[in-house]
């Protein structure tokens, strides 16, 4: 893989389990168009998973392989990326750690998500470094490539410009070392769970992309749709309906236009509706699966993948460090 005059993106996901469909509209769809473009650095950052799992780490490992089965069955290719495990690359921990000595605790203590989670996740004790300085570490991530961009949604931007900051107070200390990453904007529709919430592991409302027709069918067929719709003679309004929703990211226009008339009038049902955008996810998530299930059967081939990924990897990010060593003159 020869990417160097392309700019590059750095983007990843935490361990924590199979992958569903909000993480395919949301962001694996935008990862493999990038690869492309760009040069690519998606990384399973399983440190960032210990800032809310340090409790009982025991699933982390399972979970790497997990999500590196979606990534490859979605299209990630490592010939043209290079998929890789963060702690494989011991040099985020320690641009984290240089980069926690002129990080004001201000800044942490700032960013939207921070008691978001805390209150969300009232079950556990996040009243720890680790949870606070995830944003620094997820600098590190971005940074020790010296990324140009990272693809995010418009809930994450927040995140980058802290980043941008960073690399500037950075920069004003030991000079122009690091870019300023740019935040790259992707589309990310709303993708509803089955009980009309976003879709999420945490709500037991997902449809994964490893699920089989039986499961996918079973779990359409209890979505919640447009509460006004009591009865089959009922009409009702797309807009406020969830399976509507999953309609726009995964059926035709022609099935769109179907299920609009056939709502708005009572011309059709809601089993007939979810029948219907089953038949669109199925045909797009069935090849996956099979792809999923042929990969997993070679977890070893999986393992090698992310090892020889990572060994790629920790190359850009040694000579980052001696750059960065150099610049703080620390470079003995």
């Amino acid at each position: 893989m020869d990417n160097t005059a392309r700019p590059r993106v750095l983007s990843g996901m935490r361990p924590t389990g199979p992958l569903h469909l909000g993480h395919l509209t949301g962001a694996l769809d935008n990862w493999v168009r990038l690869q492309d473009t760009y040069d690519c650095f998606y990384s399973v950052v399983d440190y960032h998973a210990l800032t809310t799992d340090y409790e009982d780490p025991s699933a982390i490992r399972e979970n790497v392989i997990e999500v590196t089965l979606d990534w490859l069955a979605a299209g990630i290719d490592p010939a043209r990326s290079c998929v890789f495990i963060q702690s494989l690359v011991p040099e985020h921990a320690e641009l984290h750690l240089l980069l926690s000595m002129t990080t004001p605790v201000a800044w942490l203590e700032r960013v939207p998500t921070y008691k978001d989670v805390q209150a969300n996740l009232e079950n556990r004790d996040l009243a720890t470094y680790g949870f606070l300085g995830y944003p620094l570490l997820q600098t590190a991530d971005i940074i020790i490539y010296k990324a140009n961009a990272v693809p995010v949604g418009e809930d994450q931007a927040p995140h980058i410009e802290l980043s941008r900051e960073i690399v500037r107070r950075f920069n004003n200390f030991y000079g122009p070392v690091f870019p300023e990453p740019q935040t790259l904007l992707t589309p990310t529709p709303r993708t509803p769970g089955t009980d009309g919430r976003k879709m999420s592991k945490s709500y037991n409302n997902s449809i994964y992309l490893k699920d089989t027709e039986v499961q996918v069918r079973a779990k359409l067929k209890t979505m919640v749709t447009d509460p006004a719709r009591q009865r089959r003679t009922d009409k009702g309004d797309p807009a406020k309906c969830p399976v509507f929703d999953l309609h726009k990211a995964f059926s035709t226009q022609e099935t769109r236009d179907w299920a609009t008339q056939g709502c708005t009038t009572a011309s059709i049902g809601c089993i007939e509706c979810k029948a219907k955008l089953a038949d669109h996810v199925l045909a797009r998530i069935e090849p996956m699966r099979h792809k999923r299930e042929e990969l997993a059967a070679r977890p070893d081939t999986v393992m090698d993948i992310l090892r020889e990924g990572s060994s790629r990897a920790r190359v850009v990010a040694k000579d980052t460090i001696q750059e960065v060593h150099r610049a703080m003159k620390i470079a003995y």
